[in-house]
């Protein structure tokens, strides 16, 4: 599954990787090799100076109830609980159309020699304006609004146009932070306690649905679900993304938008629709509490640190029978689990001996049955310097590995 606003659930967006376990593993080990786990995505590849800029940023934590920000600025509240036309206007000049900028060559009559290049809107969001300092302006928004950007233009509420720098971003939270300059804003969301939220809760979404054009149409609706996950492909692997789960209209364009409770404050952050024939759209936001956590770190180190292993994964699921048979000789009954498809050198996983063609089945005692529940194992439970015992087979055999993780810099893979 994507992490687009649209999602068909039979369009998984793959990257191909060269693996040495050819034919078979070549098909199959497209998008898992980019995470923290693996070898470290360059997540920030279209922005090279987001550390620069990161560390240039006050970086001041985010809070709950957003009581840090400047006595000049105003922290979006209602009077009238409940009353949908006024959340919507107070929170209106907190939210932004965010514009995915790419460079686009055209090349006249067939030549090179004749082309030109300009950036174009490849896609567009939403935005929530949650803190500011000074004139920096800070946003929150989905890292799939502004991934493969070469330049991001915000337009806030009164229609003034900005280009935007990214602080931190982060694939598997599907969130980012960016920041612009401007001295005329002076209201901010409130973040709410997601952790609060019950089945039936009203509450609406703010949103760009199809671009500016249909900019802040807000939607009603409530909390359908709590606590869902639902499995996403990202650029750094699969990923299982904790979600609020809505039957407010959340359409392409909403991503990185509000969800928004009776109060007035954001309790999850848009990021995506299933829909499918036969199926009415489901809408899902990231939880605002996972929010806020995963800002303070963007906001502090322009990334979000997670334990590092050292290994390209596939899963045991998508490999034809006769190579689970004939290749890895895996016993009849283990029908799923992460194959490792390669192993980076040097790395924890290296050092502990585990070697190309195994397939972990268990983390610490706890049954893995694909590569997703590998990384939120990993990344849940763990940190760098703790370890993990890693159950396996091996050519049949069952094994038993113990794997201290580390620690790696993204931008130095």
């Amino acid at each position: 599954m994507g992490y687009y606003d649209e999602i068909d659930q039979n369009n998984r967006v793959e990257r191909k990787k060269n693996s040495l376990l050819k034919p078979v593993l070549s098909s199959l080990i497209s998008g898992v090799l980019g995470g923290a786990v693996v070898y470290g995505a360059l997540t920030y590849l279209p922005f090279q100076d987001h550390n620069k800029a990161s560390n240039e940023t006050e970086h001041a934590a985010v809070s709950q109830n957003t009581n840090d920000q400047e006595a000049s600025v105003n922290v979006a509240k209602i009077s009238n609980q409940g009353d949908i036309a006024e959340i919507a206007e107070k929170l209106s000049p907190a939210i932004v159309g965010i514009s995915n900028l790419q460079q686009q060559r055209t090349d006249w009559f067939g030549s090179r020699q004749g082309s030109s290049s300009e950036e174009v809107e490849s896609g567009s969001g939403t935005g929530i304006i949650f803190k500011k300092s000074g004139n920096d302006v800070f946003i929150v928004t989905n890292n799939h609004v502004i991934e493969g950007a070469s330049s991001l233009e915000v337009t806030l509420s009164n229609g003034d146009k900005e280009k935007a720098e990214v602080v931190g971003a982060d694939s598997l939270t599907d969130l980012a932070v960016i920041k612009i300059n401007n001295n005329s804003v002076n209201t901010v969301a409130e973040f709410g306690d997601s952790d609060n939220i019950r089945v039936g809760d009203q509450v609406i979404a703010i949103g760009n649905p199809l671009g500016s054009d249909l900019s802040r149409t807000v939607t009603e609706g409530i909390i359908s679900g709590v606590n869902r996950t639902v499995t996403i492909t990202t650029s750094e692997g699969d990923w299982a993304l904790d979600v609020i789960q809505t039957d407010a209209a959340i359409n392409p364009g909403n991503s990185g938008g509000p969800l928004i409770n009776m109060d007035g404050k954001v309790i999850g952050v848009s990021s995506m629709k299933i829909s499918q024939e036969g199926v009415e759209g489901l809408g899902f936001a990231i939880p605002s509490n996972d929010v806020v956590k995963a800002i303070n770190q963007l906001m502090e180190k322009g990334k979000i640190d997670r334990p590092f292993l050292g290994v390209a994964l596939l899963n045991v699921s998508e490999l034809p029978e006769y190579f689970l048979r004939d290749t890895l000789n895996l016993p009849s009954d283990v029908k799923e689990g992460a194959v490792v498809g390669r192993v980076q050198a040097n790395s924890p996983a290296d050092q502990a001996g585990l070697q190309e063609k195994d397939v972990i089945v268990a983390l610490d005692g706890q049954s893995i049955h694909n590569t997703s529940e590998l990384r939120k194992y990993l990344y849940s439970e763990k940190k760098s310097g703790d370890s993990v015992k890693v159950k396996l087979y091996r050519d049949g055999k069952e094994k038993t590995v113990t794997v201290t993780l580390s620690s790696q810099d993204l931008s130095q893979t």
